[in-house]
């Protein structure tokens, strides 16, 4: 829910993140109507992020609630070229972390990591599984 300062702003996550990732869209957006609350903000959004479909709303109602830490995403990827090209998008306009952690400007935290090769974890390329990557 995009509520306080974040409202008004709940398409504007939906797009962007869809831009991100393959296999995403935007689907039915519900918009406020007048006298429902600030006009053409979003009442109920749905969307689809690399296959899973999501909600996203804008609440003008005082929540007292805020983006925070208590909700993630993980991002895994095929392989460390598209986990280069997500995490630059993501990044970008964010504040980076530790472990392979960022916070988007929507403030959200991520988090990304490559999904080694079989045979990279468990040690059968010593130069793959020690070359730097994202991870912790």
């Amino acid at each position: 829910m995009f509520a306080g300062p974040q409202h008004g702003r709940a398409e504007e996550a939906m797009r962007a993140w869809a831009g991100i990732f393959p296999d995403s869209r935007l689907g039915d957006l519900e918009r406020y109507a007048p006298g429902e609350g600030p006009e053409g903000t979003v009442k109920h959004g749905r969307f689809v992020l690399a296959g899973q479909d999501l909600v996203a709303m804008d609440s003008h109602l005082a929540h007292g609630l805020t983006f925070n830490e208590a909700v993630s995403l993980q991002v895994m990827c095929e392989d460390q070229a598209t986990l280069d090209r997500v995490w630059d998008a993501l990044a970008t306009g964010g504040s980076l972390a530790p472990c392979g952690w960022l916070k988007r400007p929507l403030r959200r935290l991520l988090a990304g990591g490559a999904d080694p090769p079989p045979g990279v974890a468990d040690g059968g390329d010593a130069a793959a599984r020690d070359r730097p990557s994202r991870r912790c």
